[in-house]
Parts: structure tokens; sequence; C-alpha cells
């Protein structure tokens, strides 16, 4: 199936102004989301799959800027809130810039956009160790995915029986598009206008580094919403007041 012949599946709760969060490269929609439910009581929560999670089939392979088209034409139809987590955040960057019109806040939650700091030993070092994990396409995901959390930094304890959706993530990981090819277009975020804030887990020093130089570039706030390493949104309530804040900071619904 081509990217243009998919309908993404969409989580949607709640009423109010709708807030679109895009997940990252394990979990779908409803899964990675799951501490945000109590934003509903304000907001239109629409939490889509990317394709080969959850209700979305399946494209050739997981890819920022393909996702990034698809979230574009289908959920920034009209003013959101975006959020992004790791790959997702990545893609979220792409997709604001295609329709800045419709971008009411963009929140970026630890990309592994790389690139920003190549050079820098830590951040290659973490690049290297997730590139060859989401290449390594022969070793079975269930060996793969605990490598993969240690890399991330996601505090995840994995018994002998593995949930079949994080086997099913890691697998669909492994080949996907590598985010050290990212390049999203910092300077047109800078200039669109909307406001923008870089959230870290303060737990590894490669993504504070990327961070902040996101927030440097792109002239974005900058938080730190520490206790669940790379699962940042898992933190529950810290997580959902920083939102509630940049939204109402923003002077927006």
């Amino acid at each position: 199936m081509t990217n243009s012949d998919v309908r993404l599946h969409v989580h949607r709760w709640g009423a109010g102004p709708p807030v679109v969060l895009v997940h990252g490269g394990i979990l779908g929609g409803r899964e990675a989301w799951r501490a945000q439910r109590p934003l509903t009581d304000r907001w239109t929560v629409l939490a889509p799959d990317r394709p080969g999670h959850g209700g979305t089939p399946a494209t050739a392979r997981q890819d920022f800027e393909e996702d990034a088209r698809l979230i574009a034409d289908q959920l920034l139809d009209q003013p959101v809130h975006l959020v992004g987590l790791s790959y997702g955040a990545i893609v979220s960057m792409y997709a604001a810039a295609q329709r800045p019109e419709h971008v009411r806040s963009l929140t970026i939650v630890e990309p592994p956009l790389y690139r920003i700091a190549r050079g820098n030993p830590v951040v290659d070092t973490v690049a290297a160790a997730t590139r060859a994990l989401i290449e390594a396409v022969e070793l079975p995901p269930e060996v793969a995915l605990p490598r993969f959390f240690d890399v991330v930094g996601a505090p995840v304890t994995l018994g002998d029986a593995i949930p079949p959706v994080l086997v099913d993530g890691m697998r669909r990981l492994q080949g996907a598009r590598p985010p050290d090819e990212a390049a999203p277009p910092l300077d047109r975020l800078r200039a669109a206008g909307f406001p923008i804030l870089v959230i870290s887990g303060g737990h590894g020093e490669s993504d504070e580094i990327i961070c902040d130089a996101i927030a440097e570039q792109t002239g974005a706030e900058r938080a730190v919403c520490a206790g669940m390493g790379h699962l940042v949104p898992d933190t529950g309530a810290p997580f959902n007041a920083l939102l509630t804040q940049f939204f109402e900071r923003g002077g927006m619904p």
C-alpha cells in the first residue's frame, strides 16, 4: 500500500478545541497517550495511529516525511495544538512546517533529531546505536526491544511474556527510515509565528543536547519533565500541566 492510499485511524476523546497527539516508534495512538485522558475535560484529543500501528494499515516502512504528509493533510485541516513524541515529534515538526496556518502551537517531546547536533560524540554514539537497531531487521523483535529501550532511556521492565503490542511495534520500527536522516525546516518553524515548546525527560545527555539545540534554533520555550525517562507523557499530571500552561500562555483556547 502506498502512502497516498492510507487513511489514518484516529482515536478521538473529549470535547473542545482540538489537540493532535502524534505517537512515537513503538506504541500506537491509544497506548502512547493513555495518561493524557484528563486533557479531554477541556479539549478534543485526537490521537492518530501512524501507518502500521493500531488501526492504520502499514505502508512500505515508517518514514517521518511520509507520515508528516498524512498528518498535515488529514488532521491539520483546522487549527490545532500539535504535540509529538520521539519519532512522532519529528513527524510533527515536518507536518507543522507544511500547514503552519493551522497550528495553534507545537510541542516537541524528545525527538531523536540527531542531525542537529552531529559531531557531538554523545549524540553521535546514541544515533549510531539507534540506527544499528533499526537496521538489524534480522534480529528477533523480542531481542531488539529491550536493547532499544535501553538506548532511548525508556524505563520499561520486560518479563518473559512481552506484550504483543510491543513486539509488533518493534517489528514495525525495524527497517524504518532512521531518524538521523531527519532535517525538518527549523527556520520555517521559527518564522511561522506559532508558539513552540520543547520538552525533555531529564534522563539522558543526548536528549538534553538535542532539545536545547532545537529550542535555540526555533526560539522555542524549553522545559524538563522528569520521572519516566524517554516516556515523558507517562508522567501524567506533570506533563499534562505543562501542556495546559503552554496552551494558556499562548492565549489560545
